[in-house]
């Protein structure tokens, strides 16, 4: 039996993971640092995977997993809606050409998964459409994985008490005013039409070769720490020795060399 936890313990356990997060961070982006050496290293191709809720925390998340990595390894892949030309392609065509090189990391922030999702929720697709699209993607992923592409899933949930919290700090907040939107607004107002889409989804695509990874996203601190964790234990990746340069010496200065004494724009200071 599992053994039960006080409230009292529960909130110190909730106390003492927010005071550690910083810490936790700073060591898991130093791992980061480590993976990203050794996918240029060896040529190594990964594609990781962001659903989930509206105002689960998919921004914050691949936010703290890119800020201390270079963006021409680590690649955020965020798609507008479609536009005339792209309506008339195959609907994966505008994915295959963000799928990464050799040493390159691509962070889809919503995918493909955006068929059996939001545009069949919101009917821009025919529900013939999406049925055949889900039975589909489970190929799709095996031929990505079949190439050599490291494929990673997860998808973020949110309780319905969470979500209105923060879609109400988006209203009353004008720094996060721009992450509302229309589409924001109908999945709050569909809750339950997006659960049973997401719940068909996930039953559909989570096969033994391409799971999904469920990512409980009430406590975003907790939630990043543990997936950014997760992700590094599925990436077979090693630590490798870095090669120190020698700076040397700098370049002696020109002989007549005269500084450019003409005035230029330069910005105020403010502080």
């Amino acid at each position: 039996m599992a053994k039960k936890h006080s409230k009292k313990t529960d909130k110190a356990s909730v106390k003492a993971s927010s005071g550690n997060y910083q810490q936790e961070l700073d060591r898991l982006q130093v791992e980061l640092a480590h993976l990203q050496s050794w996918v240029v290293r060896t040529g190594a191709r990964v594609v990781v995977v962001f659903e989930g809720r509206d105002a689960a925390g998919k921004g914050g998340m691949i936010k703290r997993i890119t800020e201390r990595v270079s963006p021409r390894v680590f690649r955020v892949v965020a798609l507008p809606a479609p536009n005339d030309r792209e309506k008339t392609q195959v609907y994966m065509q505008r994915y295959f050409k963000h799928l990464p090189a050799a040493g390159e990391v691509v962070i889809f922030d919503r995918s493909w998964y955006n068929r059996p999702g939001v545009e069949r929720v919101m009917g821009f697709c025919t529900e013939r459409e999406a049925k055949r699209y889900l039975a589909l993607i489970p190929n799709f992923e095996a031929y990505l994985i079949d190439s050599g592409i490291i494929l990673i899933k997860y998808f973020l949930t949110v309780s319905m008490e969470e979500q209105e919290k923060r879609f109400q700090q988006r209203i009353d907040d004008p720094m996060r005013q721009w992450k509302l939107s229309p589409m924001d607004i109908a999945s709050y107002r569909r809750w339950w039409d997006y659960s049973v889409a997401y719940d068909e989804m996930i039953h559909v695509t989570d096969t033994p070769q391409s799971p999904w990874w469920i990512v409980p996203s009430d406590d975003k601190k907790r939630a990043r720490i543990n997936c950014i964790s997760h992700l590094l234990s599925l990436i077979p990746y090693e630590k490798l020795p870095f090669r120190k340069p020698e700076l040397g010496k700098r370049d002696k200065k020109p002989k007549g060399y005269v500084p450019d004494q003409q005035a230029r724009n330069v910005i105020p200071e403010v502080l």
